[in-house]
């Protein structure tokens, strides 16, 4: 299997995750067909994020899904991660290369602005991410981006587009057929009660 940037891409929340079921929901995610996952979380336990990181790095080899971290890039080193998602409060795609190296994954969020867009392609990205598409119960103050953003952005560029914000599985389509590679989510998989709910969540975005 040759692993590409499309797909579902669940996003960890330490919020609608339990440190005691943490690694059971996201296996449970991992398992079920998910393309990436990215481990989300902005706590200072560095213990813990380098147990959880570690532990979920193992599962997505496992599964053949790529393992991605959220802006810490001390983190995607010691554990070996995939790649890493920088926003623009994180450090520049360009010092994060020279870091990581030509192998990574690199992807960068560019909200609503197509010129951001633009500048990652431009430095290298491996793949972009707009949004938020629709209303986000875990950012909802993030600047909301039209679909239209998405079809501009691929009549110009190649490179993989990821949508987030408020994605779920009834609405979802029209971003897929604006071009979108990925789409980015978290409320809509982990926001459940059992481990059978999230599997069966995943499998309605497949």
């Amino acid at each position: 299997m040759t692993k590409k940037l499309s797909g579902l891409y669940a996003i960890t929340n330490e919020d609608l995750m339990p440190e005691e079921t943490f690694l059971n929901m996201a296996q449970a995610a991992i398992s079920s067909g998910i393309s990436l996952l990215q481990y989300r979380d902005k706590s200072t336990d560095k213990k813990k994020r380098y147990a959880q990181a570690s532990a979920l790095k193992k599962l997505c080899d496992k599964h053949n899904v790529f393992f991605i971290i959220n802006d810490d890039i001390e983190l995607t080193i010691q554990v070996d991660a995939d790649g890493i998602h920088i926003g623009k409060n994180d450090l520049t795609l360009e010092d994060t290369r020279k870091q990581l190296g030509p192998n990574k994954i690199i992807g960068v969020s560019c909200y609503n602005q197509i010129s951001l867009a633009e500048d990652a392609v431009n430095a290298g990205a491996s793949y972009i991410a707009f949004g938020s598409f629709f209303g986000s119960s875990i950012k909802p103050d993030a600047p909301k981006a039209s679909i239209e953003l998405i079809s501009s952005f691929k009549k110009k560029y190649n490179t993989p587009v990821c949508c987030i914000g408020g994605i779920t599985h009834n609405n979802y389509p029209p971003l897929i057929n604006a071009g979108a590679d990925m789409l980015a989510v978290i409320s809509d998989i982990f926001c459940a009660s059992s481990t059978t709910e999230i599997s069966g969540r995943c499998q309605k975005f497949l």
